[in-house]
């Protein structure tokens, strides 16, 4: 190990010189530290990067018998005693600066006076050994040789940083860390060296050694200043962050409250800003947008309605037939509300969108008329987002619009109304939406579930729906008719409707098309009306009260199940059991069954799946099933489509080109723009839809509408009404009537280009599919549709 440092000496020095030079220049030029500290930093590394290079100019000159060898070799060694001290002396001005700053110290420990006057000791000492000889002589050939007071020059690198330690030791809780440890190695490393020096002779190790805990000084103290400021870095982004929350806080409290002035004004509109804040927020995030955007789209949503604060209360709980000067002074609610959130310049946002949100993409908004692209986009967001908030919550002269029916008034009014991008996203949100609602079954009905029935129907429970996975509902019932002669039965309403609750008024039983099937006891009573036929094949009378409970609680189970348009019902009470098949009006009709009573209290409410499924020949056929495919039958089946994808064809495999023409026509109970013909695009193992290893990639319906992306295939979809279009209204109606259709299949390796054309509806799609499936098919499907006379042309 000495040998290669021997051997290397020469270049170890020029490199940690190198190294002193560089921090030096550095520290120069750095601004991150006092001016005290840098300066004696960069008088230390100054110090060590002279010493090591007039130590290395004695090992270069030495037994250099010329008259510059003697000159150099006198005055690098003289250099290189003077500044060993100096070193001492430098650390010694370090420790002191950082005591007094970090430390806080006004007075500084009498030891470090010592040290800084022992250094400087041996500093006059390294200048009287050049005149004597006490540390080192040369002989004739400028040969450098130990003098007799030779150790007397190592007693200040060794006593000096020992007396420094026991400083650094006292106050160790001044220093960081790194600090610590860096001062620690100052110290102790020259020392140890300091030893080795005395028995390796011709090495330089204790000068090096200096150097080099010179440079780990610097490196420690940049690595320590650089975690204080990082440190205080964080200290900062905390306090701003925290800044930030109060201010937020703040600004929501604020626009709280603003919204409650306004939302005090009317009950009916308690809420309403918040949702369609939220509404707005998520079409944005939707559209792609960043989380900035989505933030300043919801603030901009929830104070849009700012300037009702300017309306009186009378006109905006006025009746539902406004005068005109009341329509008039309603329509500057948004250039009120704009000219309040004026005056918040920060975000000029707000004021925007209040301005804008009622203006409508076709021109005919206010207060500007502006058309298309010329009203902001987050006013086009807002503007959707109010539209079905308002549609679907209840207001004072009229009650809540089911979803559905705003679904529809978004397709319809797509491009007209509003913003066709934005419009598309609301629909996807509401189909998101409902499929939730489906998920969240009646099954999940808490048990402790209870329905006061006073008098008979005043209470309905939400419908149990009846599908072909067969129910089993259990609940129990006691009586709360005063006279022990009144009636006191639970009985059940078995019903269709889109809410899946019971009406009564004209209003919602047309606005969630409400058909009621009639009424079932749990005795040998039942009123039937709008099912084609209801048979009771299964009426027995128990000979004892067995299903009555202690206290008087009786026990009750209904077993549903459904296939196509039969229904059968298993219902057991107290007192009787039987068994009834209904056949509904037809299959497209869902089914729901509404617990309700009279004089009772029904609780304990539990629905749960048996695990049976309905199957063809489980249910007797009472009547035949009302089919509207009795046409003519051409390359596949005609189907009847009940319900949404309740049926589909066989698929057709896509190859180079073909075109599909049939004919369709919408059920008489249709009466939605989406109860029309679906293509679907899919792959599977046997070419059916829903069969093995089953993946769909698009699906198109032919009233304008597309699934969009998935997993792997990327969507384009391009829909168009054309002149011809006759409007939404015409088109149902010779939907109703029947109609040819025809839709080209065009595929080019991965990608497959679908168009179609329905009575002004023009659709293009192009399905780019990122897998590698065996096959790909298409088959057709829909919702509320009968689809005949099917032909397949390959081409």
């Amino acid at each position: 190990m000495f040998t290669l440092i021997r051997d290397n000496q020469l270049n170890i020095m020029l490199i940690l010189c190198g190294a002193c030079g560089v921090l030096a220049f550095l520290l120069f030029h750095t601004g991150f530290m006092s001016k005290s500290r840098k300066w004696i930093l960069i008088l230390m590394e100054l110090i060590a990067l002279f010493l090591l290079w007039f130590d290395r100019l004695a090992y270069v000159y030495a037994g250099n018998p010329g008259y510059k060898g003697y000159i150099m070799v006198r005055v690098s060694n003289f250099m290189v005693f003077f500044l060993t001290s100096a070193v001492v002396f430098g650390f010694d001005l370090y420790l002191t600066d950082w005591l007094k700053n970090e430390g806080k110290m006004t007075t500084i420990p009498k030891r470090l006076t010592i040290v800084m006057a022992i250094s400087t000791a041996g500093m006059v000492l390294a200048v009287i050994s050049a005149f004597t000889g006490l540390y080192y002589y040369f002989d004739e050939t400028n040969l450098y040789h130990r003098g007799r007071g030779f150790l007397i020059a190592y007693i200040i690198p060794v006593i000096c940083p020992l007396i420094l330690y026991t400083v650094i030791h006292q106050y160790r809780k001044v220093f960081g860390r790194l600090i610590f440890i860096s001062m620690v190695l100052y110290i102790y490393v020259p020392i140890a060296c300091g030893i080795l020096q005395i028995f390796t002779y011709g090495i330089s190790i204790v000068n090096m050694s200096m150097v080099a805990v010179s440079i780990s000084l610097f490196i420690f103290t940049y690595l320590d200043i650089n975690n204080t400021v990082k440190h205080a870095h964080e200290i900062e982004i905390r306090n701003m962050r925290g800044e930030q929350e109060r201010m937020q806080r703040l600004f929501d409290q604020t626009a709280m409250a603003l919204v409650n002035t306004i939302e005090n004004k009317d009950e009916y509109l308690r809420g309403s800003s918040v949702r369609i804040a939220e509404y707005a927020k998520r079409i944005t995030r939707i559209n792609g947008k960043s989380e900035e955007d989505c933030e300043k789209v919801y603030y901009a949503a929830l104070l849009h309605d700012v300037g009702l604060i300017g309306i009186p209360d009378s006109v905006i709980r006025g009746d539902a037939d406004p005068m005109v000067h009341e329509i008039e002074m309603m329509r500057q609610i948004p250039v009120m509300g704009a000219k309040i959130l004026s005056s918040i310049t920060e975000y000029p946002y707000l004021s925007i969108g209040a301005h804008y949100c009622y203006e409508r993409y076709n021109g005919t908004g206010y207060p500007e008329g502006l058309r298309g692209e010329e009203i902001p986009e987050t006013a086009r967001i807002i503007a959707v987002a109010d539209a079905y908030v308002k549609m679907t919550s209840r207001r004072r002269h009229r009650d809540a619009s089911p979803a559905y029916i705003a679904r529809e008034r978004f397709i319809r009014g797509a491009g007209e109304e509003y913003d066709p991008v934005f419009a598309k996203i609301m629909v996807k949100i509401i189909d998101m939406d409902g499929d939730v609602q489906i998920q969240e079954s009646v099954s999940d009905v808490d048990e402790n579930t209870e329905l006061i029935c006073d008098e008979y129907r005043d209470h309905v429970l939400t419908g149990i729906p009846i599908d072909e996975n067969v129910k089993r509902i259990r609940f129990e019932c006691t009586t709360m008719a005063s006279d022990p002669r009144a009636f006191s039965e639970p009985s059940i309403v078995l019903f269709d409707s889109n809410d899946r609750r019971v009406h009564t008024d004209e209003k919602t039983i047309s606005e969630y098309h409400y058909l009621e099937y009639g009424e079932i006891w749990f005795d040998d009573h039942m009123i039937s009306t709008a099912v084609r036929k209801a048979e009771v094949t299964g009426l027995i009378r128990t000979e004892t009260s067995g299903g009555i409970m202690d206290g008087g609680i009786r026990t009750y189970e209904i077993v549903a199940g459904r296939f196509e348009d039969h229904i059968k019902l298993s219902m057991t009470g107290p007192y009787y059991t039987k068994e009834i098949i209904i056949v509904l009006p037809d299959s497209s009709k869902s089914s729901y069954i509404g617990l309700t009573g009279e004089h009772c209290r029904i609780a304990g409410i539990s629905v749960e799946p048996t695990g049976e499924t309905v199957k063809p020949g489980d249910i007797p056929k009472i009547a035949q099933q009302i089919s509207y495919t009795d046409h003519m039958e051409s390359d596949l089946k005609n189907i009847q489509i009940d319900r949404t994808r309740s049926a589909s064809t066989q698929g057709i495999k896509i190859r180079d080109r073909l075109r599909i023409v049939f004919h369709t026509m919408s059920l008489p109970e249709a009466d939605l723009v989406w109860h029309c013909p679906y293509v679907v695009v899919f792959t599977s193992g046997d070419g059916t839809v829903g069969g093995p290893d089953y993946y769909e990639y698009n699906m198109i319906k032919l009233n304008g509408e597309d699934q969009g992306s998935c997993e792997f295939c990327r969507n384009r979809f391009v829909m168009k009404k054309k002149e011809e279009f006759p409007g939404w209204d015409k088109w149902k109606r010779r939907n109703k009537k029947g109609v040819e259709c025809e839709v080209t299949v065009v595929r080019r390796g991965n990608r497959i280009f679908i168009t179609t054309e329905n009575m002004g509806i023009y659709i293009e799609s192009t399905s780019v599919i990122l897998n590698d499936p065996d096959a790909v098919y298409i088959a057709l499907t829909g919702d509320q549709v009968a689809l005949t006379d099917i032909r397949v042309y390959n081409e």
